[in-house]
């Protein structure tokens, strides 16, 4: 049997999961001759029509505790609606790794939706953060909408703590008429214009993010900070990843954010030595990124001193 793609609506409640999908379902792009299989997992205010549902070959199904989120069951609606594409309206209060879905089943895009007017409620609790971080981790678009009247600076700093937690991810800022265009970039702590960037240990994190997402304005540049030294088993004599360990979400979540590293003489150092790196970044293909990125040519590695505590964002 042909594997069944999903698409999974992560958010909380009356984020506007229920409006984005009734909208996808209308345009042309999203038609299908084919069953579709919609599970909601949470009921907002926002219903689906009926008229909508028959239209569209869709056959809607709720599940109402994640206990009953199971293959077996899933297995059941696959037999009786026979479809060709599942739509999971995700509860965003039950973790994305409780999600059990048939072998036939998979996971083929992941959007997450955020109500731009309550988000800093959502980063400046730690319990809530830390059910964003798991909603983002494999999510390829963030939708923020009901974004009219935030000012810009305020939403260059939610594009900050989204990016860090789903650096893979397109992220959007929605209002009333549609997308709000504007630069949502991060405000830097240093000049990028300058002819060499000396990365502070507080401005690690930025500029990790910042190199990530908008390599090729560091490309070419000179650079100077201090990180720590992972050399993974056969990463080859002259590679190491010097960065460091980051709490993007909360603690449970603490993750090494480091840049691939070329210098003569990697191999005489050790995982978890602290050094300073003074190099230039170029943007170039890397199998360690399994893509382009930005990659840092080393003219000189030195050990120093430690730095206390976790990259913050």
């Amino acid at each position: 049997m042909e594997r069944l793609p999903i698409f999974v609506i992560n958010g909380f409640l009356e984020a506007g999961k229920t409006q984005f999908m009734k909208f996808t379902m209308q345009q042309e792009y999203f038609q299908t001759d084919g069953n579709t299989l919609l599970i909601v997992c949470e009921e907002g205010e926002e219903e689906y029509d009926k008229d909508l549902l028959e239209s569209t070959h869709t056959t809607l199904k709720y599940i109402d505790d994640i206990s009953d989120f199971t293959k077996e069951k899933m297995i059941e609606f696959t037999k009786e609606v026979n479809p060709e594409r599942i739509l999971i309206e995700w509860n965003g209060l039950w973790e994305q790794d409780k999600i059990q879905i048939p072998d036939i089943w998979y996971v083929n895009q992941m959007i997450t939706i955020y109500d731009t007017s309550i988000l800093d409620l959502y980063i400046k609790n730690k319990d809530l953060k830390a059910y964003m971080g798991k909603m983002l981790k494999d999510s390829e678009l963030v939708i923020c909408n009901r974004a009219d009247d935030i000012d810009e600076e305020i939403l260059s700093t939610y594009h900050l703590q989204i990016k860090a937690m789903a650096p893979n991810a397109e992220i959007i800022f929605e209002g009333e008429e549609g997308e709000i265009t504007g630069d949502f970039s991060i405000n830097l702590p240093y000049d990028l214009e300058a002819s060499k960037l000396i990365i502070k240990p507080e401005e690690y994190g930025i500029f990790y993010v910042d190199a990530m997402d908008r390599t090729e304005k560091y490309d070419g540049k000179e650079v100077e900070f201090v990180a720590q030294v992972v050399r993974p088993d056969g990463i080859g004599d002259d590679i190491l990843i010097p960065g460091r360990r980051a709490m993007t979400c909360c603690e449970a979540d603490i993750q090494f954010l480091g840049f691939v590293c070329h210098y003569k003489g990697a191999k005489n150092f050790k995982n978890k030595d602290w050094v300073k790196v003074k190099g230039k970044i170029k943007y170039e293909m890397s199998p360690q990124y399994r893509a382009k990125g930005p990659v840092i040519y080393a003219n000189d590695i030195l050990l120093t001193g430690p730095i206390d505590g976790l990259v913050q964002f």
